[in-house]
């Protein structure tokens, strides 16, 4: 009766004008300074990769970055050409660097090409960066017509990927509220009713976005564009699926209630459970990406848990309030009638009577079907290259390979070692050691004294030549640098780290460090892998729990995740097929087995949750004095849940799928996958297997419970 009264119109009216306040103030105390900043592609904060460059940033002379200007033409550049961009390049420094000295521009041996490397501060800040890359690009091109100008190097690559996510929260915000826009009216077939759902969940996305951020400044970090576009999806497409939820369940008590109010509380009293549930499931499935050690996947961990939360109070607490001060003609030209039976008889629930006559021929059938799509998972690749992770492939990447091909210092990779500084010696010797692994550094030349008459004099020794080079020497560290003769992030490059990083524990005070772009690499993959053993069985056992606790049973959830592991790899396996033939991808991004899996298992249980509970419901509903059983139960659930449980799920596909839209594959891998795998949940899991087993399986889905009806 609380509730009853709570949906009253100035109940809700009154409810409603404090929420907008509640929101407002949130959106004040939200509200940070932080500047735009790109996303980090560095390494793990806890890794040593990143150990070293703290250590490097601390050096006095410490340039943090740079950039690498690439000139190039078809044919061999004049000497008033490279004249020219000496001064240019000599005007950057002037410019950009405090060094009173340019370092002269190298010239390729067929002298097509000139490269210039700019040491430069270090900054996350896209506006500062944004700011100095178009100084330096208009610097370097002046007077130069017809000769092809580049920016590539860590600022040029960092550069391209703010481009990428430039403008991204508009663009994501635009293209994913029209296609709600366009869902909803579908859905709903009104007018008017898909705005007010459309208003309550684009609030609750700009409220979660402020929130995340204050949260994650308040942790003395900062959430890139990448996360902050994954949390707009996750907000508007949990958001709306609740919404989807409740405004079903209201129509179809408008049929039975003349009161909006009693209408309204019992559609929440129906629904709070499993949005509570699969809201819950996602919140505590996001708390364990907390603990990840990929600085990116801690960010979204605390940006999604910030999201879902919003959410899950938008679509329980305010959006009822907001329903209900609406007459029923909202729901125009569709407006539910006070005392119409409800149409029970969908051709959902047609679809459940056949497969009860044949739950073994579709429970064959599609679990035939599933192992035929999760069978090209087994010839995925994993591992992006930095030139790799573009769609469109940008300036930075088209200079380093330029770079690649026409000058041999650019084609191994350099890395660095911080040891100490009484242990110099004993480094370079390891690393004399093991110069198969590395490039040789010419020995300078000697020049020959002039000839003095009478005396003979004995040639000078030869200089052997060398494998590092010691650098400078701060508050006891000693930067030494060498070369691998290994392409940049090959498998030879990470295994060649790994290898110096074992060897050089047992080097002087074994407390040398080894960074660079490959040890960064390395060290993400295995920050990657740890994140894998870590989200995987967390996962599982937590969603486990849930359903343990909503459905009163250990056979159900045992039955339901196993369906959805079973459609994750389907997913995986028909994406790869996409990407291979459609994209042409290469491999997938590490990161993105990690991501699509968290996000597959924890929305996608929340179809066979939404089904489940409503199974529960009526099987317990009382015929003749017994419960009706699970098999009544499923058939009534599937006809009075299939439509609005299949257009959430083809919104929330669409909407990850709207992820596309940024050129950087490994969000558009991940929407693929996430599009894929909640279309499967939705038409083939919930719709046919769940419902299959279920038959099979009877009233023993509710063990060890009692149902006080026979299985037969």
């Amino acid at each position: 009766m609380f509730l009853n009264k709570t949906y009253r119109f100035w109940s809700a009216l009154i409810a409603m004008v404090l929420a907008t306040a509640v929101a407002g103030a949130m959106f004040f105390l939200s509200a940070t300074t932080n500047e735009e900043t790109a996303p980090e592609s560095g390494a793990p904060t806890a890794s040593e990769a990143a150990e070293v460059a703290r250590i490097s940033a601390e050096f006095p002379d410490s340039a943090g970055t740079s950039i690498f200007l690439v000139f190039t033409k078809s044919s061999e550049l004049s000497d008033d050409e490279i004249t020219t961009i000496n001064d240019n390049v000599a005007d950057i420094y002037a410019a950009h660097t405090d060094l009173e000295v340019a370092i002269p521009a190298q010239v390729s041996e067929d002298g097509t090409t000139v490269s210039a490397i700019i040491p430069l501060d270090k900054t996350n800040v896209v506006d500062v960066q944004k700011e100095r890359y178009d100084d330096i690009r208009e610097i370097a091109g002046t007077g130069l017509p017809g000769v092809d100008l580049y920016l590539s190097g860590p600022e040029g690559f960092a550069i391209d990927i703010s481009n990428v996510f430039a403008g991204a929260d508009l663009t994501l915000l635009i293209v994913t509220a029209s296609v709600v826009v366009v869902l909803l009216l579908i859905t709903y077939r009104s007018p008017i009713l898909w705005i007010v759902p459309l208003l309550v969940v684009g609030l609750a996305d700009g409220l979660a976005g402020a929130m995340a951020k204050k949260a994650a400044d308040m942790l003395g970090g900062q959430l890139d564009a990448s996360t902050t576009g994954i949390l707009s999806v996750l907000v508007f497409g949990a958001g709306t699926n609740y919404a989807l939820l409740i405004i079903s369940r209201y129509r179809e008590e408008l049929l039975k209630f003349e009161s909006r109010a009693d209408s309204m509380a019992k559609a929440v009293r129906g629904t709070a459970p499993a949005i509570l549930a699969s809201g819950g499931t996602v919140l505590v499935v996001m708390a364990v990406l907390l603990f990840a050690q990929l600085d990116s996947s801690r960010n979204l961990g605390l940006a999604g848990f910030v999201g879902i939360a919003v959410a899950m109070i938008s679509g329980i607490v305010v959006l009822p309030f907001a329903l209900v001060l609406w007459p029923r003609w909202i729901f125009w030209p569709l407006t539910p009638k006070f005392g119409t039976k409800p149409k029970r008889e969908s051709m959902w629930a047609r679809a459940g009577h056949t497969i009860a006559r044949r739950p073994v021929l579709f429970s064959i059938g599609s679990a035939l079907l599933a192992i035929g799509l999760a069978l090209p998972a087994m010839g995925i690749q994993t591992g992006l290259t930095a030139n790799e992770r573009f769609l469109t492939k940008p300036g930075a990447v088209t200079g380093i390979e330029i770079l690649s091909d026409k000058f041999e210092q650019f084609q191994g990779s350099g890395f660095t070692i911080m040891a100490s500084e009484s242990d110099v010696d004993e480094v370079q010797a390891y690393l004399e050691d093991n110069k198969d692994l590395l490039v040789e550094i010419p020995a300078p030349p000697v020049f020959a004294a002039p000839p003095i008459p009478g005396v003979v004099i004995a040639p000078a020794p030869e200089p052997e030549p060398t494998f590092s080079t010691v650098g400078e020497t701060n508050d006891g560290w000693t930067q030494i640098t060498a070369t691998l003769d290994f392409a940049a992030e090959s498998d030879g490059a990470k295994n060649a780290i790994a290898t110096f990083r074992t060897g050089l524990d047992s080097v002087g005070d074994g407390l040398a460090l080894v960074g660079g772009n490959d040890a960064q690499v390395l060290d993400t993959e295995i920050a990657i892998d740890a994140d894998q053993k870590l989200v995987f069985p967390s996962v599982l056992a937590v969603v486990f729990i849930i359903l343990v606790l909503v459905l009163r049973s250990l056979v159900a959830p045992a039955i339901l995740l196993a369906t959805v592991v079973a459609s994750y790899f389907a997913a995986i396996g028909s994406s790869w097929l996409l990407f291979q033939n459609i994209w042409g991808f290469p491999a997938l991004d590490g990161n993105v087995i990690v991501l699509s899996f968290l996000f597959l298992v924890a929305l996608g249980i929340d179809y066979n949750m939404f089904l489940m509970t409503r199974v529960k419901e009526e099987s317990e509903i009382l015929v003749n004095g017994k419960p009706a059983g699970i098999r009544a139960g499923m058939v009534t659930a599937l006809g009075a849940t299939g439509g609005v449980i299949t257009s959430a799920g083809v919104l929330l596909a669409a909407v990850f799928a709207v992820l596309g839209v940024l050129p950087l594959i490994t969000l558009t891998q991940i929407g693929v996958i996430v599009c894929v795998g909640v279309l499967l949940d939705t038409l083939l899991v919930r719709t046919v297997v769940v419902p299959s087993l279920t038959f099979l399986v009877g009233e023993r889905m509710w063990l060890p419970r009692k149902t006080g009806v026979s299985n037969k």
